[in-house]
């Protein structure tokens, strides 16, 4: 046998040997692939479970999502509850007129010839009660001449610190922190009296509006002290005694008509009082002086 014919033999072998691996390779993936697709399809019971699966998880979400409201629901409605507690809405302060303007300053520089009553209006909004704005009612705060009292006092002071030769900008600098400061005090001051007396909460911009009060005497005096220094003392000691008035009478009116209960005992409370008019006098020639 020569090389030709071996080599026709061998090529024959071959053929045959690849025809029978392809036959069988074919056999073995054909059933894989039907095994594959049996293991593919879910049985009922998996069907089921899937269902179940499906609904405790939309049972869950859904709880978790009413829950998840609620809860920043009510977290959203204390903040604001507490924000209209002690901030109230500051529109209200400012809302004021001219003819307001007028019988307010001679209410805090002259309360003993106020001859109306001290408690403030209330009216009826969306069925709700509410106080009317200072515009309607002349006993209610506004931050309006408070901060225009401020500010005139630093003006006067300014004045008074040039017409005696000692205007720097680090002069009037410690004038506007002493005011500041008297004004937290007067604030710590209303703030620990209520405290005290009474168990309910006052707004926070009600106390600002009352402490800021203090500058329009504050003013007086120390245009008095520009105009005069010899009526200085006399007027300090008046205006002193008309803010103590003034502080005394406004302490009764929230005990009475704005605070839930109060200091029962009315030997403590005069007593209170009687410190709350007697701080004026040195906070009052504290800023001035």
């Amino acid at each position: 046998m020569n090389s030709k014919e071996d080599l026709g033999v061998w090529t024959d072998i071959m053929a045959t040997v690849n025809s029978f691996l392809n036959s069988k390779h074919a056999a073995m993936y054909g059933n894989v692939g039907s095994h594959v697709q049996v293991l593919m399809q879910p049985s009922k019971e998996a069907q089921f479970g899937d269902t179940i699966y499906e609904a405790g998880s939309e049972i869950l979400k859904n709880e978790l999502g009413a829950y998840g409201e609620k809860l920043l629901g009510s977290s959203s409605a204390y903040v604001q509850t507490n924000i209209s507690r002690y901030l109230s809405n500051p529109r209200y302060y400012f809302q004021v007129n001219e003819q307001y303007v007028k019988n307010k300053l001679k209410v805090i520089l002259l309360p003993f010839l106020h001859r109306g009553h001290w408690m403030r209006t209330v009216e009826t909004i969306n069925g709700e009660f509410s106080y009317k704005p200072p515009i309607d009612d002349i006993n209610a705060p506004d931050l309006y001449i408070p901060l225009m009292a401020f500010g005139t006092y630093l003006v006067l002071a300014g004045f008074l610190l040039g017409i005696n030769g000692k205007f720097s900008p680090e002069a009037l600098g410690v004038q506007m922190t002493n005011g500041i400061l008297c004004w937290i005090f007067q604030m710590l001051l209303l703030e620990a009296t209520l405290h005290m007396l009474g168990d309910g909460d006052v707004p926070l911009l009600d106390v600002v509006a009352y402490g800021g009060y203090t500058f329009v005497a504050v003013s007086v005096v120390v245009l008095a002290r520009i105009m005069c220094r010899y009526c200085f003392y006399a007027v300090a000691l008046c205006e002193s005694l008309c803010m103590g008035m003034f502080f005394v009478k406004i302490m009764k009116r929230i005990l009475i008509a704005e605070m839930r209960s109060s200091e029962k005992n009315s030997s403590r409370r005069h007593c209170i009082l009687l410190l709350v008019a007697i701080a004026q006098f040195p906070l009052l020639f504290n800023v001035c002086v």
